[in-house]
């Protein structure tokens, strides 16, 4: 059978197969898949296991197949996991076949692998793989889906996020599910299960995060509060940021809805930041950091100094 990450451990509930392969390029999915299969097998006895890394040398398939007939002292039930990165076994595939067909109630058999491609889908041993267990293929989270699954997740580790919250931590993760995995268990140690966190929260757990402080930054440009981007800024400056990366966000955030009156034209914004820029790159005189000073004030809907030149382009576009 095939089965997608969401439906295994309804599976596993039902009964557990002798055979089980995972695949996907999510990291965190496939080990979290490979965990719950293990601990089934455990919780039915599969006390030992063995594991193979498969690469291009044929004598590894030759000690696979050596793991069918050797007894242990200790457990009669084992595990025998073979890790297979490029998904292809090449001239192994016999021997994966005869290891799909000796699985059973004293052996039982994971395989875990990369992505497979098409041509390898239709490959026998995939086939025989799914004839005799399951074959649980691990799909990425899609970047608009992500949001909601970081949501899921929080709530399974007992945490409630508002929604500046799940904002900021899914923009700082990058749809990178490993690195929110991670965030969150920071956040239950530190809060615990039944915690409600907003952005106050988040800054204190991420004090020392530079990524979580420009993302802060964003977030009060967002809202036209310029007195707290300001500070946001200072420290960022304080702690050694770099004026060339703090713009990047900047820019992305010019993307974004302003906050606060919208009283600065985006031409003035992007020369600004353009400035920003040129002044960060050695390609003018100025201080970097005071020019993003001015971007995050303009960027909240406040009327700063004048842009050298650009009054003079901005009349002219106007006329």
């Amino acid at each position: 059978m095939k089965l997608s990450a969401d439906r295994l451990p309804g599976q596993l509930a039902e009964r557990l197969l002798p055979v089980y392969l995972v695949s996907g390029d999510e990291p965190l999915l496939a080990a979290e898949a490979a965990d719950a299969i293990r601990a089934r097998a455990r919780a039915q006895g599969f006390d030992e296991r063995e594991q193979l890394h498969i690469e291009r040398s044929a004598a590894i398939w030759q000690d696979a197949l050596g793991a069918i007939g050797t007894q242990s002292l200790f457990a009669s039930r084992r595990i025998l996991e073979i890790r297979m990165p490029t998904g292809k076994p090449g001239s192994g595939a016999a021997a994966l076949l005869k290891l799909i067909a000796a699985a059973g109630d004293e052996l039982l058999l994971l395989i875990i692998t990369a992505r497979l491609d098409r041509d390898a889908q239709g490959a026998e041993w995939v086939q025989a793989a799914q004839r005799r267990g399951a074959w649980v293929s691990v799909w990425p989270v899609e970047p608009a889906q992500f949001p909601d699954w970081l949501r899921r997740r929080a709530g399974a580790a007992g945490l409630e996020l508002s929604g500046d919250a799940l904002a900021l931590l899914a923009e700082a993760t990058e749809g990178n599910l490993l690195a929110a995995h991670q965030e969150l268990e920071k956040l239950q140690l530190r809060y615990g299960s039944g915690a409600r966190l907003g952005l106050d929260e988040l800054a204190d757990a991420f004090a020392n995060s530079a990524r979580f402080d420009v993302l802060r930054l964003t977030q009060a440009i967002a809202a036209g509060e310029a007195a707290r981007a300001l500070r946001i800024l200072a420290g960022l400056r304080a702690e050694g940021d770099e004026p060339v990366r703090v713009l990047w966000w900047l820019v992305r955030a010019l993307r974004g809805p302003r906050g606060g009156p919208q009283t600065v034209p985006m031409a003035r914004l992007v020369a600004r930041a353009a400035r920003v820029d040129r002044v960060a790159n050695g390609q003018s005189h100025g201080d970097a950091w005071d020019e993003l000073a001015l971007l995050c004030a303009e960027m909240c809907g406040r009327r700063t100094l004048p842009l050298p030149r650009f009054a003079a382009l901005w009349q002219r576009a106007r006329a």
